[in-house]
């Protein structure tokens, strides 16, 4: 992807001013952004996927008595005919299971895929919708059928409506009101409100990132680093020879608290540790991901990513589902190819050495990654 080159994509943005211009600073309309674009999948399909385990959906129906919210999986006999208005299915990572979803998120990586997170497809009748609330992380909202209002406003009050099982905000002002069509999209920051109706029958891509709170991160991060740890043999205990006789039995010494100091301050004071520790979580597939077994590579074969992996890299490590591995030199430049690209050629394979390509072998029998066609 050349991110220096102006797309419809972006309302004719670069990627690179389209970061600097709008990404976490200001909404953006984009009418046309993919003309013609075709679904990922059909409304029937949509369904299917949504009656399978481990497929993450949910159902939504707005009527005179308020909001219901369930979780699936849902048979078809589980949801509303058709005709009834004012209901919406959410399935969501659906790029995990449809290559055309993949694909289409895959338009997505000017930003980094340690923030790109999911594509989340919604179905609605006429008048469905989840009420105005607010996200955490960036999100496109791409109409990939039929039409949608959209109404998205500052949030001044983030307030939420009590006793509905949705996070509903109790007072939204709309500043803005579009009408999206097929090949329309909406770019909204962190905490935008928005309130985004069916218009008739519709479907809406919903392209989400990654964003962790601090404390997230810290914890998981932190876990790992403790994990990752081998106690010396010699690890010193707290000693306390200067202690003095207490009529305060109950206080905890200053001594131990400093000593509990020490000890977490020496469990980060690797920076190469965090950054691994972070790289492993963030490579992590999600709780419902599981591979099946494949095959291995053939010679003179090029490779690809399974679309279920996740595989990232920084200037040390390497890092694919949750595992790290140190690299440098040729093989590391194209390790991280591989993960730029998601598929190395067969002249790029052949030029590895042998320990990665022991490591592709590894990840092919696993599922990882795949031989190409």
């Amino acid at each position: 992807m050349d991110i220096t080159l102006a797309t419809p994509l972006l309302a004719g943005l670069s990627p690179q001013t389209f970061m600097r211009r709008h990404w976490q600073k200001k909404p953006l309309l984009i009418r046309q952004a993919l003309p013609g674009v075709v679904a990922p999948l059909t409304r029937a399909q949509l369904f299917a996927l949504a009656a399978q385990d481990g497929v993450e959906s949910r159902l939504i129906e707005h009527h005179a008595k308020g909001w219901t919210l369930r979780h699936g999986p849902f048979s078809r006999r589980q949801l509303p005919p058709l005709g009834q208005p004012a209901w919406t299915l959410l399935v969501q990572g659906v790029d995990l299971h449809v290559d055309a979803a993949h694909e289409l998120l895959s338009r997505f990586r000017f930003a980094p895929d340690a923030r790109l997170d999911d594509l989340m497809i919604s179905y609605a009748s006429d008048g469905g919708g989840v009420g105005p609330h607010f996200d955490s992380y960036d999100v496109f909202l791409l109409q990939i059928h039929g039409r949608r209002r959209w109404r998205i406003g500052r949030m001044a009050d983030a307030t939420l409506q009590a006793d509905v099982p949705l996070k509903i905000l109790a007072h939204f002002e709309s500043e803005m009101d579009w009408l999206l069509e097929p090949g329309d999209m909406l770019y909204l920051p962190p905490r935008w409100a928005h309130d985004g109706v069916a218009v008739g029958e519709c479907m809406s891509c919903s392209i989400g990132f990654r964003s962790a709170a601090r404390a997230e991160v810290g914890r998981e991060v932190l876990q790992r680093v403790i994990d990752a740890q081998d106690a010396p043999a010699a690890d010193p205990l707290y000693r306390d020879p200067a202690q003095p006789a207490t009529d305060e039995a109950g206080r905890i010494p200053a001594a131990l608290q400093a000593f509990a100091g020490a000890a977490i301050s020496r469990l980060v004071q690797d920076p190469r540790a965090v950054a691994r520790s972070l790289g492993e979580w963030l490579s992590e597939p999600k709780p419902q991901v599981w591979f099946d077994g494949g095959a291995s590579v053939p010679a003179q074969s090029g490779v690809r990513l399974d679309r279920r992996t996740r595989m990232l890299y920084d200037d040390h490590h390497v890092f694919i589902n949750g595992e790290s591995y140190r690299a440098a030199g040729r093989d590391a430049t194209l390790m991280r190819r591989l993960a730029d690209r998601r598929c190395l050629s067969a002249d790029d394979v052949r030029r590895l050495g042998d320990g990665a390509l022991h490591l592709l072998d590894d990840w092919a029998q696993t599922g990882w990654l795949h031989a190409n066609a």
